[in-house]
């Protein structure tokens, strides 16, 4: 008897209560390639949600040059014990800038003569097309104008009421008169 009671308060302290999701199951990820696809399947899971792309790094650049160092002996005979450690960090910071200052030179020389191979190819592109473009037009005239001239042929042709006859033999002693023309001919 105190069971079933014991139930039914059970059951009444779950309807109060708000319902709870269910569980997601935990997974290990075994592989590089099981990682990637969790990430993935957790980005397509709320397809409203903005992606965040973080910002790329900013490059390194060296401090500026200090425009006056004072009391610095370096290596020299007299030079305190500390000295010699602020003369090596000071050459230190100096020969990363030169270097940076020599790489990003490389670099931009790189750059410019990608650019500029970049703009030449697209003026060679531009050459070869405007060049086919010239010809597809032109033989595109030639067809209109041949065919402007087959039509006020025929219709002179119409005109004149000429028998087929004579046309054809006008046309075998033409081709006749090519063929004089023609390598291993007449």
């Amino acid at each position: 008897m105190l069971l079933k009671k014991k139930a039914k308060k059970d059951e009444e302290i779950k309807k109060l209560l708000p319902e709870q999701k269910p569980k997601k199951e935990v997974t290990l990820c075994k592989t590089l390639v099981d990682v990637q696809k969790r990430k993935l399947e957790k980005l397509m899971s709320d397809m409203t949600k903005e992606v965040y792309i973080p910002e790329p790094r900013k490059e390194w650049k060296p401090r500026d040059p200090a425009e006056f160092v004072r009391h610095v002996m370096g290596s020299s005979a007299g030079a305190g014990s500390g000295e010699f450690h602020v003369y090596r960090g000071i050459r230190k910071r100096e020969n990363k800038r030169t270097e940076y200052m020599e790489k990003k030179a490389i670099k931009d020389d790189l750059d410019e003569s990608f650019q500029n191979k970049i703009e030449q190819n697209k003026s060679k592109l531009e050459q070869s097309t405007s060049k086919k473009r010239e010809k597809r037009q032109r033989k595109k005239q030639m067809k209109l104008q041949a065919k402007k001239l087959k039509e006020s042929e025929e219709s002179k042709d119409g005109d004149k009421n000429i028998p087929k006859e004579e046309s054809s033999e006008e046309e075998e002693e033409v081709a006749e008169e090519e063929q004089h023309f023609v390598i291993g001919g007449k």
